[in-house]
């Protein structure tokens, strides 16, 4: 399993080699050894979750106010068109976003540190994406910017066909960014 950086700070994708034979294949999906290598506290992975998600469905911007989440997100069935927006204020790539496909071939584990809004997008009829977090989840820390917000120019890939209340009622890039760069953001 290899490591590598991507152009936002942090943010890394740990790249296995599946091995494949006539059966079908084997693959590592996670390594405390290698985690902890590229700087991460493997042991500090508390839950595990999973979504399953139908072609065109988004889901997403969602961040973490406070201290944030770190998160290991893998495509363990189809393929998600996946997107990273960098929302700490004091990142030198703060409000850049980048984005990655994940899917059941190669088995690309994206990390997600702490700060980073997240979001995805179904590229496949059934597609199952797994979360491994750093921390319980706390409502009121929930942070979300609307999918197809102008100021951050999201091109998804296909129509959307579902997307929940919540995130279609989710605020503005704009909104967010104001309120985290607020002096009293920082206290």
């Amino acid at each position: 399993m290899r490591v590598e950086r991507t152009a936002i700070d942090g943010v890394l994708l740990f790249v296995p080699t599946p091995h494949r034979d006539d059966r079908g294949l084997f693959t590592r999906t996670f390594d405390a050894v290698v985690a902890e290598r590229a700087g991460l506290d493997a042991a500090a992975f508390v839950q595990d979750s999973q979504s399953r998600s139908r072609r065109g469905t988004i889901r997403g911007l969602h961040g973490r106010s406070g201290r944030g989440e770190a998160k290991l997100v893998r495509c363990a069935r189809g393929a998600v068109h996946d997107v990273l927006v960098d929302a700490r204020p004091d990142s030198p790539t703060f409000g850049e976003r980048i984005s990655v496909l994940l899917d059941d071939e190669s088995f690309v584990t994206l990390y997600v540190p702490p700060g980073l809004l997240h979001g995805f997008q179904a590229l496949t009829e059934q597609t199952d994406v797994c979360y491994r977090i750093d921390r319980e989840h706390d409502p009121v820390e929930d942070l979300s910017v609307r999918y197809d917000d102008p100021a951050l120019g999201i091109d998804w890939p296909l129509p959307v066909s579902a997307i929940s209340d919540r995130d279609l009622s989710a605020g503005s890039w704009e909104r967010l960014r104001d309120r985290l760069r607020s002096p009293e953001a920082t206290r």
